[in-house]
Order: structure tokens, then sequence, then C-alpha cells
């Protein structure tokens, strides 16, 4: 259920309600700017549960080089973040917050620990599968090819830095994504396909589904 269609009456007794957390960023020269946003609203709409608009800028200050990139920053997403949880909280029993930016984990930590501490059952939960590349490359490419594939430029993707992101993060934590990637790829989309991006919504969801269900959540506030 989206809420923003549903009436007053009809959230009166939310057990759980699902908020996506994405951003408004740079993804190489193909892909759209809500991206993150894009995959995040998807995943969490696919659980069967009810469902906010999403929350769609992030803290993406490692873009900001390139244009279209809009940044709020860890402290003022957590503080959003803290807000939704308080206000939500009083009409839904528990409120998970469906993350599709790592940017963003630093805000989710700060906020669902203090919304934890203040006595609400309140956790984060991350999109992403082991293995895949970074940013902008074939992973991504493939969801938004099986999201809105007429919003993906083909003919305008090309590899990135296709490094690891651990060999990357000093670099990026100096600096930004532009210092290692002048395109903003991290990765290489050749080889995306709707039918890969399909099989792993399809996981992400299953696995978002799965995390809900045994509702364990970590001392950083992460369904694990």
């Amino acid at each position: 259920m989206d809420i923003s269609a549903a009436r007053s009456a009809d959230t009166a007794a939310v057990d759980l309600l699902l908020v996506p957390v994405g951003a408004t960023e740079q993804h190489g020269p193909h892909l759209p700017l809500g991206t993150d946003t894009a995959v995040a609203t998807t995943v969490a709409g696919r659980v069967g549960l009810p469902v906010t608009a999403p929350i769609a800028f992030g803290a993406s200050g490692e873009h900001e080089g390139f244009p279209g990139t809009i940044s709020i920053g860890t402290e003022t997403l957590a503080a959003v973040l803290v807000e939704t949880g308080r206000s939500a909280c009083r009409w839904a029993r528990r409120l998970c917050f469906v993350n599709g930016h790592g940017g963003n984990v630093p805000a989710l930590v700060t906020a669902t620990t203090l919304l934890r501490h203040e006595g609400r059952d309140v956790a984060w939960h991350s999109c992403g599968v082991p293995g895949a590349d970074a940013h902008a490359g074939r992973y991504e490419t493939s969801l938004m090819l099986a999201l809105a594939p007429d919003d993906v430029d083909l003919a305008r993707a090309e590899p990135g830095n296709t490094a690891p992101l651990r060999e990357l993060m000093p670099a990026l934590r100096a600096g930004s994504v532009r210092d290692v990637s002048p395109n903003g790829v991290l990765g290489d989309p050749a080889g995306a396909s709707a039918a890969e991006g399909a099989e792993t919504l399809a996981v992400l969801a299953a696995a978002l589904r799965d995390a809900l269900a045994d509702w364990r959540v970590s001392e950083h506030g992460r369904l694990s």
C-alpha cells in the first residue's frame, strides 16, 4: 500500500511501515540522477507492506563534483530521518528505512540509534548484492534497464574506474568520485541487461522480505 494514496483511517493499524531512502546524484553519463531512489522505492514496494513516498535527497557529497547532484549531507539527512521516525511511529508500530545509497549509511546509523534509544522500534536495510560494482556499472545499469529502460542512454554508457571499491576508498574519503573517475562511473556497464536487472530486483526484494520477517536489529540499527 502506497500511503500517499491512502486515507488516514487506512493507516490506523499499521504494524510495519517502510520508508525508501535514496539520493539525487550523478550516475555516469548514461543513468538518471534518481537511480538510487528508484531502486529503494521499487524494492520496498515489492514486499506487500505500507510504503511512504521516498526521501529523495541523501548524503552525496562525494558526487558534488558533477552537475545534477543534490546532497543534503549526513547531519541534515540524519535529522530528517529522526523526525520522520518520530512522527510515523505515532501510528506505525515499527518502521524500516529501505536504503538505496551507500553514502546514507552514517546518517541511518545515527538516526536509528537515537530513535531506538527513545523507545521506537526502528531499523534500516540496504539494497545491495555481494560482488556488485560500486556505482553506475553493470549492476545499477541492469537494474535501471529493468525499472526504467527509457531513462537509460546505453549509447553513452562507458566504463569508469574498475578497481575494487576497497582500493578506492582512501582517495574517495580524501576527495571525491571525480578524483578517481572523470566520468563518475565506478565499474563497467558492459553486458548489462534488463533480464539481469529483473533477477537482481527479485533477489533484493527477497532479502528485504526475509530481513523484515526475522527483525533482528544490530547495535547500529541495521536488520541482519
